[in-house]
């Protein structure tokens, strides 16, 4: 009777930590993760329920928390998801819509007087696109079979060449809208257009630390970047005719609109959207008129990922749209793009309905997995057991932020970034959000006297947190052994580009990305500054 005391005393206290042993253990097997996540769910569900630790109850709690609200009435009380299969629609449409392609041709021109240029419009590409999607693998392979022949073509050595395609490809992850940050906002409980706008920054150093060692590189050692010939990309005249005509319609537009206004027969006119419409539709009926000059290039190939980013990003800022519906009208901009540049086809529409399906099959049934097992943990009082080990480590705050930086950095080489952050983030972000008082000095705030006070702070340094976490999951998909975007670009490289160049190549931009996660621990108004000027406090 004693030894089952003492057998049950040791199970209450730590049946969490043996539930989380299980999950990494099940998680080196190979075993799906969503079914080691839901099945490890059952399993110790199963044994708190037959120790008395739990009733059957539990398990309805997980249905609850998955579909976010009232489970029992069956209705899906949780709207942020929704924004994730517009978002993967939009990227899988844009693949498909040859947007890309014409920005890539643009860019090279523009830029083929700048060291490394044809790298450098990798870049710019990729974070372009990263602004109109945050499906990664699509855009490693789009990019790869876009970029990384003509490369090999024009002398660029293959470590430089796949690692430029392979980090500029993954920024959508961190660039908005990335589904990744729509799941942290969800499991974290917070605003996604915060995390939305607070991303930006870092994204936008990300990949200006790209362009700097590209530049200082190829400065360097121009061997492994050879220069653009100049007529490497001919361009014609442009007809100066068809722009008049197309301005002179686009003109008239706008005048019989306010025409309407001012007589009284249209009233309230948006004329900021009326402008915006009249200069988008102009500019791709002039790109498409003029698209073998330099003007048409331009417009052809920056007009259209530009309206998308403006009909996604610029809803949210100016207030006319929540994340959520900003997702919808990002879908709808993705098949508008596509009739524009006649790829609207059944046929491709079928082909992007189709893969959206299983992509989103794929995120919601880890995140049910994912969701059942956060719930059980705390549950069996995981979150309890993890506070005593910290405290038993007498980790400091900053210490502790350090300690789980790293062990996300190393998470990364073994497992996808859907997977630690579904894990990761329930667990910790209790325990970040108790440590927030600390961290107000580092982030210019006042020490909280009040509840309202309090609560604020707690909200920013969640965001901070989840911003320096989103950062540096970037990593997990450049670091071997299973980075998922070298897998992706090695599937489609030419058979000339050998898996060592691959990784050789991206050993500098994994070291460029842990800089820039360094600059937003030491600076975190780069990910808090824009988000209040936006939203305000």
């Amino acid at each position: 009777m004693e030894l089952w005391e003492a057998i049950y005393d040791h199970l209450y206290e730590y049946l969490g930590a043996y539930m989380f042993l299980a999950l990494a253990l099940t998680l080196f097997t190979g075993l799906p993760v969503a079914i080691a996540l839901g099945g490890i769910s059952v399993i110790f569900g199963f044994i708190a329920i037959s120790l008395d630790i739990l009733d059957f109850a539990v398990f309805f709690q997980a249905v609850q928390r998955i579909w976010g609200g009232d489970g029992a009435s069956g209705a899906v009380q949780n709207p942020i998801l929704v924004a994730i299969p517009c978002f993967v629609f939009m990227g899988t449409m844009l693949e498909k819509s040859k947007v890309a392609e014409d920005l890539l041709r643009i860019l090279q021109v523009m830029l083929r007087r700048v060291p490394g240029a044809l790298a450098l419009s990798v870049t710019v590409m990729g974070t372009i696109m990263a602004a109109t999607t945050g499906i990664i693998g699509a855009s490693v392979v789009m990019m790869t079979l876009l970029a990384l022949p003509t490369m090999l073509a024009r002398g660029y050595h293959p470590a430089l060449a796949s690692g430029t395609i392979a980090a500029s490809a993954t920024l959508g992850i961190l660039i908005p809208p990335s589904i990744m940050l729509v799941l942290m906002a969800n499991l974290l409980a917070v605003s996604v257009g915060n995390l939305f706008i607070g991303a930006i920054f870092p994204g936008l150093l990300l990949s200006g630390l790209y362009f700097a060692y590209i530049v200082t590189l190829c400065t360097i050692k121009p061997e492994l970047a050879p220069k653009l010939p100049v007529d490497a990309i001919k361009l014609g005249p442009t007809n100066r005719r068809n722009v008049v005509k197309v301005l002179s319609i686009s003109a008239a537009i706008i005048v019989v609109a306010w025409l309407g206004e001012s007589s009284g027969i249209a009233e309230d006119v948006n004329w900021s959207l009326m402008a915006f419409l009249a200069i988008f539709v102009t500019s791709l009926t002039i790109g498409r008129m003029e698209g073998d000059t330099l003007l048409g290039g331009i417009l052809k190939g920056f007009v259209p990922p530009i309206f998308l980013i403006i009909m996604v990003l610029g809803s949210i800022f100016a207030g006319w749209a929540t994340p959520t519906e900003a997702a919808g009208v990002g879908a709808f901009g993705s098949l508008v793009l596509a009739a524009f540049n006649r790829t609207l086809t059944k046929s491709v529409l079928t082909q992007v309905v189709h893969r959206t399906a299983l992509t989103t099959a794929m995120i919601f049934f880890i995140f049910v997995g994912a969701t059942a097992f956060s719930t059980l943990f705390r549950n069996v009082y995981g979150e309890d057991l993890i506070i005593e080990l910290i405290e038993w480590l007498d980790l400091g705050p900053w210490a502790l932020l350090i300690v789980l930086m790293i062990t996300i950095f190393l998470l990364g080489f073994f497992f996808d970034f859907l997977e630690i952050t579904l894990i990761i983030l329930p667990v910790f972000s209790p325990v970040i959000r108790a440590m927030a008082p600390a961290f107000a000095p580092h982030l210019g705030l006042e020490a909280p006297t009040n509840v309202a006070q309090i609560q604020y702070l707690e909200a920013q340094v969640i965001y901070w947190f989840a911003i320096l976490a989103a950062t540096n999951l970037q990593t997990s998909f450049l670091t071997p052994p299973f980075g998922f975007a070298l897998f992706y670009l090695k599937g489609v490289a030419p058979s000339s580009v050998k898996m060592q160049d691959i990784y050789t190549g991206i050993i500098p931009f994994v070291i460029l990305q842990l800089i820039g996660l360094s600059c937003v621990v030491m600076f975190p108004q780069l990910a808090l500054w824009l988000p209040e000027q936006v939203f305000g406090r």
